[in-house]
């Protein structure tokens, strides 16, 4: 007999996460792989840490997280978009409330639709819940267009995923884009889960939201990226009542609540200017392209901090092989899509490691 439940047959370990593990045996990697800030956490958040945990906040909270936390929330996408967000819930990072907000809605046989490539988390969550992930492939502009997913619509639809800016192109879609896929999701009555985690890291025009542009929208969003806290595991879900209650349910028996001291901390984080990381980024973003884009097909980011080549030769999975014989190490595009034809660089590291890592690329590009 085996211990193991048959769900785990259905999901393969991140790849990411090997190749992490395989960052950490090598001797001075240059590491393009993970996709976490290069910049800490700002030293004034820090310091509402931890006066937090020395006064003593280091209980439980309430589920649904502290309201200081929640109220700066709403007012933060106020501020920025000028969308207040209502029932909002503190969650354990974005990846919490993905989990949360799938458990929360998706049945066995439920179709969600996503685009291809995708943020690994979507397609694996979608599969252990039992229901259908349906990609939607948006080569060679990374663009998740309105007319496609309609075409991919069936009456087992039930959710719309969009990541704007996305993970693992870093291509943005427009106000325009974004509300033609609401309007979709109006018309099929699907909800649509919006992972605006990157929404600080747009680069060539003003950060858009869908938030507002559509009742039935569940948005989520943290403060691994923009407030460079990761391994604090703190973000935030807002959408319709109903959902959101229920995901707080789930929560009691599963996160209980996001980190205490944290929630406190992150108030701090969504009122400070977060500006200069974003040109910061920008200027890393220009690395890259610039240096890669005379020997390799690839597609300008509009935001975020990573970068989709197409493999010289057209495998992707091979080229990274060559890369980390290198010691160069990237992701394979297999990873997050239904092809095998690109591969991901985070260009969240510093600048002269960019530089050097370039370098080879252009020089195994030559070779091949």
């Amino acid at each position: 007999m085996s211990y193991i439940a048959q769900r785990m047959a259905c999901i393969d370990a991140s790849g990411i996460r090997k190749v992490f593990a395989l960052a950490s045996k090598m001797v001075n990697p240059i590491n393009l792989s993970i996709g976490q800030p290069d910049y800490d956490v700002d030293q004034p958040v820090k310091e509402v840490a931890i006066r937090a945990i020395q006064a003593g906040f280091n209980t439980y909270t309430e589920t649904w997280g502290i309201k200081e936390l929640r109220d700066e929330c709403s007012a933060y996408y106020e501020r920025r978009f000028g969308v207040p967000l209502h029932n909002v819930m503190i969650t354990g990072g974005v990846s919490g409330g993905l989990f949360l907000g799938l458990l929360a809605t998706v049945n066995p046989g439920d179709e969600v639709i996503c685009g291809d490539p995708y943020f690994v988390m979507y397609k694996h969550l979608v599969t252990l819940l039992g229901g259908v992930s349906i990609p939607v492939d948006t080569y060679p502009d990374f663009k998740l267009k309105a007319a496609n997913v309609e075409a991919a619509i069936t009456p087992k639809t039930k959710i719309l995923i969009v990541n704007s800016p996305a993970n693992p192109t870093g291509v943005t879609l427009s106000r325009e884009e974004l509300a033609a896929l609401a309007d979709v999701a109006r018309r099929h009555n699907l909800l649509v889960i919006a992972d605006e985690i990157y929404e600080q890291l747009a680069y060539d025009s003003a950060p858009v939201t869908m938030a507002g542009m559509y009742d039935n929208v569940l948005l989520l969003n943290g403060f691994s990226k923009m407030a460079g806290m990761p391994g604090w595991r703190i973000g935030f879900a807002a959408g319709p009542e109903e959902i959101v209650q229920q995901m707080n349910t789930l929560q009691q028996y599963s996160f209980v609540c996001a980190p205490s001291f944290a929630q406190k901390a992150a108030v701090e984080a969504l009122r400070l200017d977060h500006t200069p990381k974003t040109d910061a980024y920008r200027r890393k973003r220009d690395i890259v392209y610039n240096g890669l884009k005379k020997k390799f097909n690839v597609t300008k980011p509009g935001g975020a901090f990573y970068i989709f080549p197409e493999a010289p030769g057209g495998d992707g999975d091979e080229f990274v092989t060559k890369a980390i014989e290198n010691n160069v190490l990237i992701i394979p595009g297999s990873v997050f899509s239904q092809r095998k034809t690109n591969f991901r660089i985070s260009f969240a590291a510093p600048d002269d490691t960019l530089k050097r890592g370039v370098e080879i690329l252009n020089r195994l590009a030559n070779q091949l």
